[in-house]
């Protein structure tokens, strides 16, 4: 038979939000254990006092932290390199019947320059490029008659190549965001594939950022010993 903590255990383990609030000590409990007492007792299939869910909280609390940093640690010690593109700029325009075909010239006409950084991120309604701002120019030539929304210029792109495991581990890519907006770096653009994940930030900011990403394995390390 489940028990209350582990049932408040498989809860709190699908919610990497509640996971990091309940590890900084900044959710009220009582409030806390009325908002899953349903949840709780849906596992259970009986009825569960509020004094017993916070209760179980309570004694949660000390193991929440390596819950969270251990899974979060295994990712982050898997990850490959880290690859930093500078002067990119990005364009973003409205979907349009001849966007695609105009995307289809450009790219083939780039295609030998092996070293040129290009990107699509294509939306419902908009579309946005990202590309060495070497080529903007020649860009432009095939993208005359399409509706420009936005563009800004001098970013740089900072790309962190994940395991394969990355898919199983819920919270990684918010445990990310939230070291990059601590420091106050604002991200204009992010681009994910299956293995990489990559921030668009400004070029005077790009260190800033990459130093934030590089020492992401040290600091989770540093965080789960000090806890030992």
């Amino acid at each position: 038979m489940i028990s209350v903590p582990q049932a408040l255990e498989r809860i709190i383990r699908q919610k990497p939000l509640l996971l990091e609030g309940l590890s900084e000590g900044i959710i009220n409990l009582s409030s806390l254990a009325r908002k899953i007492q349903p949840d709780v007792e849906l596992i259970l299939k009986r009825e569960v006092k509020m004094g017993a869910l916070v209760m179980a909280l309570k004694r949660f609390e000390p193991k929440v932290q390596n819950l969270l940093s251990n899974r979060i640690l295994e990712v982050v010690q898997a990850s490959e390199d880290i690859t930093v593109r500078s002067n990119l700029a990005s364009f973003t325009y409205q979907n349009s019947h001849t966007l695609a075909d105009a995307q289809s010239k450009f790219i083939k006409d780039i295609a030998s320059n092996k070293t040129i950084f290009y990107t699509i991120s294509q939306g419902v309604f908009e579309t946005t490029i990202i590309i060495s701002d070497t080529v903007k120019e020649r860009m432009f030539k095939f993208f005359p008659q399409e509706s420009l929304i936005n563009q800004t210029d001098s970013l740089a792109s900072i790309t962190l190549r994940l395991p394969i495991m990355n898919k199983e581990i819920p919270g990684l890519y918010h445990f990310i965001f939230s070291r990059i907006i601590w420091e106050g770096i604002n991200v204009y653009e992010v681009i994910s594939t299956t293995h990489e994940f990559s921030i668009v930030v400004k070029n005077d900011c790009v260190e800033k950022a990459f130093s934030v990403l590089r020492s992401l394995k040290t600091g989770v390390m540093m965080r789960v010993e000090g806890e030992r």
